[in-house]
């Protein structure tokens, strides 16, 4: 093992299985400070915004709707883990689909249930490293890569809903001349430095669009759900702009980042800041809601690996 995947696992391993009294203070320190930095948000944004104008959006939605989103939601997980697949077979990691998606409902359950530890990304690299013996960092560059292409899968989605929305002074072909170049040189690194994941690199991004088409007919569920006959575009574009305020792991779940980004959205794009937040807040609990399933494969581990295949015939 080189030093490099030591250090991806040991400090996995800190956070799963802390050994001294400075790792656990550190990991109570890390949760506490994201409580703290997710109240803070949401206080300041329900100064700007009543809680009770939220509040009432939920008591007179329409849940059928909201079930819909929900559908979506887990659709959109599958996907994910779909999207997953397809990076781990660029490092000839065969795994069976049933086992990744519920390695990753158990992942995405971790997401909330450490938010101050490594999560379920952490939780897979240490994982498919102790129980396999993979190697971490070819494990860690897949993981990367799927998030990365969620990523770019946003940022095309953006630059498309730039034409819905007048209210951004800027022509269209500026950000998408930029998003292409930037997807070119992006392409061209890959190829360069990590080659192995050229291969499966059009598919897996093209599985990403599947993944955030899927998370933006989520909220348009929500927004039907509250009799919305306007422009889904504003609220849509400040959903993904959102989404990637909330990559940055300061908070819980996102939640606080999302709800800001909405507040100070409603100025720019004249939209409702009631049901940007009503939005926000949505998506998040249905994130939770579908999160929790997660849980039964922590109750019952032995379920997460039924019908696993060896180690031997995981690698081609």
């Amino acid at each position: 093992m080189t030093h490099i995947e030591e250090s991806i696992v040991e400090g996995v391993e800190e956070d799963i299985k802390p050994k001294t009294w400075k790792q656990k203070l550190w990991n109570i320190t890390k949760t506490v400070l994201k409580i703290v930095i997710t109240a803070a948000l949401l206080y300041y944004v329900f100064k700007k915004v009543p809680f009770g104008s939220v509040t009432t959006r939920f008591v007179h939605a329409n849940y059928w709707w909201m079930l819909a989103g929900v559908a979506f939601y887990f659709a959109s997980m599958v996907a994910s883990s779909w999207r997953l697949l397809s990076f781990f077979k660029s490092i000839n990691l065969r795994l069976d689909s049933r086992f990744n998606f519920r390695l990753y409902l158990l992942g995405i359950f971790y997401n909330f249930l450490l938010p101050g530890g490594i999560g379920g990304d952490g939780y897979k690299i240490y994982l498919l490293n102790k129980t396999y013996k993979l190697s971490a960092k070819k494990v860690f560059w897949a993981i990367l890569f799927d998030r990365l292409s969620g990523l770019w899968a946003i940022g095309l989605i953006i630059v498309c809903l730039k034409i819905f929305v007048p209210q951004i002074p800027i022509n269209f072909a500026i950000p998408a001349s930029i998003f292409v170049v930037g997807s070119i040189v992006y392409y061209v690194v890959v190829r360069i430095f990590f080659k192995e994941f050229g291969k499966h690199f059009f598919k897996g991004h093209a599985k990403a669009v599947v993944v955030q088409t899927f998370q933006v007919l989520t909220i348009i569920m929500i927004l039907l759900g509250q009799d919305f006959t306007g422009k889904f575009a504003p609220y849509l574009l400040a959903f993904l702009v959102s989404a990637l305020a909330a990559v940055v792991p300061i908070n819980i779940g996102g939640a606080g980042a999302r709800e800001l980004v909405f507040q100070k959205a409603a100025g720019f794009f004249h939209i409702d800041a009631s049901l940007g937040i009503y939005l926000s807040i949505s998506f998040f609990l249905i994130s939770l809601l579908v999160a929790l399933s997660g849980i039964y494969y922590l109750i019952r581990p032995s379920r997460l690996q039924e019908g696993l295949p060896k180690a031997e015939e995981i690698k081609e």
